[in-house]
């Protein structure tokens, strides 16, 4: 399935797509008609030495499937197989389950421009929680819930950023639906997927929390929990519960070598679920805040030039015209340490916590600059769709920077110092320096000129040397050591 997308040699990782895995979780509360009689039920936790029956029995019925269908499966560019193809991919590799089937099962799988995933209820009157990818263009969305109804279902809006999407399934009667977990899980917590795997349906599995925080390169705000309960294709979208029948995560995606699960799972944690979803469920769009700046993360060869005691924090490499950081004062250099009284562990946390600031919030944030630690004071902003990052330009004559492997000559627009030529196994090469990149400061001061590094880096008198880089329409840190080896 193109869903699929190598991430390493030879090893693949899975959007549970359409098709694949399909569900999320949304609101408040478990639903078993009536609602105040399934709370109660919740409250006590199963024990796993006596088995899952009885989790199942409360949270199933709240567990859909969605299919989904295109006008033109080509508008797909194959993000989602058909699902008549996820059933031969499935029965050509276990044939042996091809007879088990009720009769005339095959016969009822969508053909063409059609996929499905899952996805779960969080409200009783139809609210229901799945991934972006899996209702992404469709224009028709159908939904089964338990017990074998097909319902139409619409889409109230959608977070490509977080691959969430909040769905409203049409019936007149209430539904039975699940709440999200109030605190977030831990690593080693018990946890039982449920899902649409093969298009087959109302599939349970289970096994623990493996890890919290991963990033695994699908977005800016990546925060995946790793579950290691097998979910597979037509998973995506589908929840992910604890001993208490409360949604813990959205099964999104897997590692996977072959396609297949190897117990390597990942769900978007129901914290970040119940933002996103409370938004789309407002204005069926997800607002987030903004400061404007280009950050990266403080290494300890920054951490080291700067004189920080540790590597944490988060880098400001430009800051945007235009935004609110400007306007607050922030400049290149500044290293952010802490947001509104949190700790920031690195550049991946500053981005998620701004994001989820409200805009027109005050924030203050503690930043160290040359130096001294101060607090800037900020009003958050609201993200645009399109962020242009500040430019800089440059001036002067031709030097060799031999300690260092690379020659400089002059920028063509401006400030700045051009490099002309890298040497191969160089500490620039090494630092991923190339021909064309603009030098724009060496220890915090201003270059216009091949001369002006040679001056600042004599006067540096650090083991690493911090430089201010520009490549294309990006910019960052460097810790260069002054002597190679």
């Amino acid at each position: 399935m193109s869903a699929y997308f190598t991430l390493t040699r030879k090893t693949v990782f899975g959007l549970l797509a359409a098709g694949l895995l399909s569900a999320t979780a949304l609101t408040t509360s478990m639903v078993v008609a009536p609602p105040h009689a399934v709370q109660a039920q919740i409250q006590a936790a199963i024990d796993p030495t006596k088995g899952f029956a009885d989790l199942v029995d409360r949270v199933m019925p709240a567990v859909i499937s969605v299919e989904v269908k295109y006008a033109n499966a080509a508008d797909r560019e194959g993000e989602a197989a058909p699902r008549q193809q996820q059933f031969e991919e499935f029965f050509n590799q276990f044939p042996q389950f091809r007879n088990q089937l009720p009769p005339g099962f095959e016969n009822r799988r969508p053909r063409g421009g059609a996929a499905v995933g899952s996805g779960f209820l969080i409200s009783a009157d139809g609210f229901a929680v799945t991934n972006n990818h899996v209702v992404q263009d469709a224009d028709e969305v159908t939904v089964k819930i338990h017990g074998g109804a097909e319902l139409k279902a619409e889409v109230i809006g959608t977070d490509p950023k977080t691959d969430l999407a909040l769905i409203k399934v049409k019936s007149d009667k209430p539904f039975q639906f699940v709440k999200f977990a109030e605190a977030p899980a831990r690593v080693g917590d018990i946890v039982m997927a449920v899902g649409n795997p093969f298009g087959l349906g109302g599939s349970v599995t289970t096994g623990i929390v493996s890890a919290r925080g991963r990033d695994i390169g699908s977005g800016p705000y990546d925060d995946f929990l790793q579950i290691d309960a097998s979910i597979n294709r037509g998973n995506s979208g589908g929840p992910a519960f604890n001993l208490q029948g409360e949604v813990i995560g959205v099964n999104t995606a897997i590692f996977s070598p072959s396609g297949g699960s190897v117990g390597i799972g990942f769900a978007i944690p129901a914290e970040i679920t119940q933002d996103v979803i409370a938004s789309l469920k407002e204005s069926g769009s997800v607002t987030r805040g903004w400061l404007g700046v280009q950050i990266q993360p403080v290494t300890d060869e920054i951490a080291e030039s700067l004189g920080l005691a540790s590597a944490k924090g988060a880098i400001v490499s430009d800051v945007t015209e235009g935004s609110p950081a400007l306007a607050a004062g922030f400049k290149p250099g500044d290293t952010i340490l802490k947001a509104d009284g949190t700790e920031i562990s690195d550049a991946r946390d500053l981005s998620r916590k701004v994001a989820r600031f409200a805009p027109g919030k005050s924030v203050n944030v503690d930043i160290v600059r040359d130096g001294k630690p101060m607090s800037v004071t900020v009003k958050i902003g609201t993200m645009p769709n399109d962020v242009r990052m500040a430019s800089r330009g440059g001036n002067p004559d031709s030097a060799d920077v031999a300690s260092l492997g690379m020659k400089l000559g002059p920028a063509e627009d401006g400030a700045g110092v051009k490099i002309v030529e890298v040497a191969p196994n160089s500490i620039a090469a090494e630092q991923g320096l190339k021909p064309g990149d603009i030098i724009l400061e060496v220890a915090g001061t201003d270059v216009n000129g091949p001369a002006d590094v040679q001056d600042a880096l004599k006067a540096a008198g650090k083991s690493r040397v911090l430089m201010l880089v520009r490549s294309g329409d990006s910019q960052r840190f460097l810790a260069l050591p002054r002597a190679k080896g």
